[in-house]
């Protein structure tokens, strides 16, 4: 029987594939800039991760030593055994991975801190004491985008997130979707690009090709927000002026949706949607 913790885990993911629209993000009415997926491919790519979520709440509930890196290199290796049955499910296509590692994180350190009776946030800093140095200052294979962007531009992306404990979370997404008010659609659309007007996202960044890009996309977010988000006709133009925009561009939001998702497990947990 499926617990709450992976149950939440696998709605957060399904919630963010079917809202729209989403620029640069596949939905239910677009590709986005992503030619290779569509809404079916992502619904069979979280499909398969039910048992990685499982995984990730059981290690939480029932690791017992006190340094928390050691239980984030046992979700780790969930996690390379999840990318490869999500590979197999999307016939070859990367679909998830930063959700396996986003979402993953968040699941163990949530069931963790349920038996613990700890505060997720800090859990999660403790969790990936140390990351950025192992994964990156210590590895010259530049791979993900992320490690490019590293060695490029200092930027830590999503592995400078989790070891600072998700402050786009804790301090800016969670807080604004708690707030939010107006339709489902509506509140997960605003509280996406409230993300985008704060996050160094590494998958836009990669496509644009600049890290200059990325302050742009800030100043868009925050000009959509300023309109009065998706519940104004000007918030709607802008957003599908945006949409519009990574389309011909090939500009894909695929950090802040990851960043989302993780909210909108949050959110679930703690009972704010």
């Amino acid at each position: 029987m499926t617990n709450s913790i992976t149950q939440n885990a696998l709605k957060a993911l399904l919630y963010e594939l079917v809202t729209l629209p989403k620029p640069g993000l596949v939905d239910p009415l677009n590709q986005g800039p992503h030619p290779d997926m569509d809404v079916y491919t992502f619904v069979n790519s979280s499909l398969s991760l039910e048992e990685y979520f499982a995984n990730a709440e059981t290690l939480g509930r029932t690791f017992t030593k006190t340094d928390l890196t050691q239980l984030f290199f046992q979700l780790r290796q969930k996690g390379i055994t999840a990318e490869q049955k999500m590979v197999t499910a999307t016939n070859g296509i990367n679909t998830h991975k930063g959700a396996i590692f986003a979402l993953g994180i968040f699941v163990c350190a949530e069931s963790y801190c349920t038996t613990n009776h700890t505060e997720l946030f800090t859990t999660i800093q403790k969790m990936c004491n140390g990351l950025v140095k192992h994964d990156l200052v210590q590895n010259n294979q530049l791979k993900t985008a992320g490690e490019q962007e590293f060695y490029k531009y200092g930027a830590g992306g999503a592995r400078a997130q989790a070891e600072q404990g998700y402050p786009v979370v804790r301090d800016t997404a969670l807080p604004f979707l708690k707030n939010s008010t107006g339709s489902f659609q509506t509140r997960l659309l605003d509280t996406l690009m409230k993300i985008a007007t704060i996050t160094e996202d590494s998958n836009f960044i990669k496509r644009a090709g600049s890290y200059d890009s990325i302050r742009c996309l800030h100043k868009k977010a925050a000009a959509y927000l300023t309109a009065g988000g998706y519940a104004t006709t000007e918030g709607r133009q802008k957003l599908l002026q945006l949409n519009a925009e990574c389309l011909a561009n090939n500009y894909s939001l695929g950090g802040c949706a990851d960043l989302l998702i993780v909210t909108i497990f949050v959110a679930l947990e703690r009972g704010y949607i």
